[in-house]
């Protein structure tokens, strides 16, 4: 008897430990509760929808579950009337975490004015969130978040299709179908708002949903967007158009010369991005052809204009790595300077160096978002899971092939005419810089026709620009502004 009694615990310990180490995610699910918050002074009551939806191969199989949280404003008389905003990050691989707990939605990060983190750590209601005029769906895309892929029994995941740029449109464009349809949301007016690598995601969908789900948009956001035509290829357009970012975080760091630095940022800027287009970039095209004296003029006006000196400037050839700028900039001072936000400082092992030892901006940043968004998704909104939340997703490899996004966006406002664009930039993100962002917009219609339907808005701040609290009012303002402006109200579409 005393075998037996030992043999059955032994097989009830093994069961127990075996459904202890399966760690699953219903496919599709999902917990809704009530809440309140005021915007603009005027109190809102809300529904908060999150859980999980699948993505279905050409079988029907389930082979992805997303994750995502779905706001909607209550006592809507009209729901067909009232748009839908469809949110991403970037990456690729990272969580929809960033704009959804501290930008447009209903609950923000508990952190200081400036957007650096304090304790305890936890989440307060945003005042300023969008929820008052548009309702919100924020979507982790496949293996960010509590989004998972589904393998076959016994099979490894096909990561050729959910890991690249046109693989990763053309599930997540079929997925919002999906949630579109049992929303009920097809006759509301649709807005797609994506952050750094999700900007080439959203320029992206915005032709995929039109001609492959049927879904016309009214308008794309991109938040210091990373256009992959341009962003880490090198050459003299990208070296070039780094310099009105140089300008920028020097100013910031007052360590420009005075006849500068005593100006307003936005009266320099100007100036500085004129230069890089007529004269840094000619230059740099000539290469080791240049002028002698052409380069050392060059050389002159960049470490003016950057806080650089000369002699570095022309140790790279008047191509100054951003990396470089970063480690080099306050080396005097004994700091390094953030890569997507240069307001962070940092401290390396040693003030030599082409690269700092660390992002000071990203590790600020996951020091107060991780807590809160495991804390509010759990506690706050009722979602169960021992699944770990991801941050950062293991999507890599990931394949740029074939990257159209930019003309896919130009040929979607053409076929539409209600498409409008917004693209917001932080003055101090030096990775996917303002520049860029707005040499991006200027490049996606190269005929002009289309000009008057872009529009672009700077703030003080870097890469997530409402993590200051003034540009967390502005930049949401913005958003409002321009959805309200980009509505039909009643107007055909056409030319």
């Amino acid at each position: 008897m005393r075998h037996f009694t030992i043999l059955f615990f032994l097989i009830i310990l093994n069961l127990q430990l075996s459904i202890a180490q399966n760690r699953t995610l219903p496919i599709d699910t999902a917990i809704t509760t009530q809440h309140s918050v005021t915007i603009k002074g005027k109190p809102i009551t809300y529904t908060a929808k999150t859980g999980t939806q699948p993505v279905w191969d050409e079988m029907g199989k389930p082979i992805a579950s997303l994750y995502y949280t779905y706001y909607t404003r209550n006592n809507v008389k009209d729901r067909a009337s009232r748009p839908l905003l469809i949110s991403f990050n970037g990456g690729p691989g990272s969580a929809s975490v960033w704009m959804h707990l501290a930008y447009t939605g209903p609950r923000i990060l508990k952190i200081d004015d400036e957007g650096y983190p304090v304790q305890p750590y936890g989440v307060k209601h945003n005042p300023h969130s969008v929820l008052d005029v548009t309702d919100i769906v924020y979507v982790n895309p496949a293996n960010t978040g509590y989004s998972r892929t589904i393998p076959e029994s016994g099979k490894e995941v096909d990561r050729e299709k959910f890991f690249g740029i046109n693989a990763d449109i053309k599930y997540l464009a079929e997925w919002l179908n999906t949630f579109v349809t049992r929303n009920n949301r097809w006759r509301s007016p649709k807005y797609i708002i994506g952050e750094s690598y999700g900007g080439t995601r959203v320029m992206g969908l915005s032709l995929e949903l039109q001609n492959k789900q049927w879904m016309y948009l009214n308008g794309v956001i991109m938040v210091s967007p990373a256009d992959y035509k341009l962003y880490n290829t090198g050459g003299a357009v990208e070296n070039a158009i780094s310099l009105p970012y140089f300008a920028a975080a020097a100013w910031h760091h007052k360590a420009l010369r005075p006849e500068l630095q005593n100006k307003d940022l936005l009266d320099i800027l100007p100036e500085v991005e004129d230069y890089a287009v007529n004269s840094v970039i000619p230059a740099l095209a000539k290469g080791g052809f240049i002028n002698a004296t052409e380069k050392d003029a060059v050389a002159e006006k960049m470490a003016y204009y950057s806080g650089l000196s000369k002699k570095e400037i022309l140790d790279h050839n008047l191509a100054v790595p951003v990396q470089y700028f970063w480690k080099n900039l306050l080396k005097d001072r004994g700091y390094t300077t953030g890569r997507l936000d240069s307001r962070y400082l940092g401290i390396d092992r040693q003030l030599s160096g082409i690269k700092p030892d660390y992002s000071a901006e990203l590790t600020s940043w996951l020091h107060s978002f991780t807590p809160a968004i495991n804390y509010y998704l759990q506690e706050e909104l009722k979602f169960k899971t021992d699944i770990k939340y991801n941050m950062f997703g293991p999507v890599h490899p990931w394949n740029n092939d074939d990257d159209n996004t930019r003309d896919n966006l130009r040929q979607a406002m053409a076929q539409n005419p209600y498409l409008n664009v917004l693209v917001q930039s932080g003055y101090y993100d030096g990775a996917t810089t303002y520049f860029q962002a707005k040499y991006t917009m200027r490049q996606v219609d190269p005929s002009g026709r289309m000009k008057d339907r872009f529009n672009f808005k700077g703030y003080r701040s870097g890469h997530m620009m409402y993590l200051r609290k003034e540009d967390l009012e502005n930049a949401n303002n913005d958003i409002r502004d321009f959805i309200m402006r980009t509505m039909s109200n009643g107007k055909s579409a056409k030319y």
